[in-house]
């Protein structure tokens, strides 16, 4: 099943500002577990590898979505 453009812009919006925020929260409270023991290149490679990660499973939400509307019809007058 194929989500319109505009379902699609809306889940994305969705993701976006309830998703992520609680995205930072986990990812803060990860980190918080190690009780400063790792040293900060490791803490900075664990952002960096937990900040490319969430985004993998939403990829097909966000694809295309910086694009006009493909299911708009044409405004083209010939």
């Amino acid at each position: 099943m194929a989500l319109s453009y505009k379902t699609r812009k809306r889940l994305a919006l969705l993701i976006l500002v309830v998703g992520m925020p609680a995205y930072v929260v986990v990812a803060v409270s990860i980190i918080n577990l190690f009780d400063r023991t790792p040293s900060i290149l490791v803490e900075l490679a664990i952002y960096v590898i937990l900040g490319i990660l969430w985004a993998i499973p939403f990829k097909w939400v966000f694809k295309g979505i910086g694009r006009a509307d493909p299911d708009a019809p044409s405004d083209d007058k010939h």
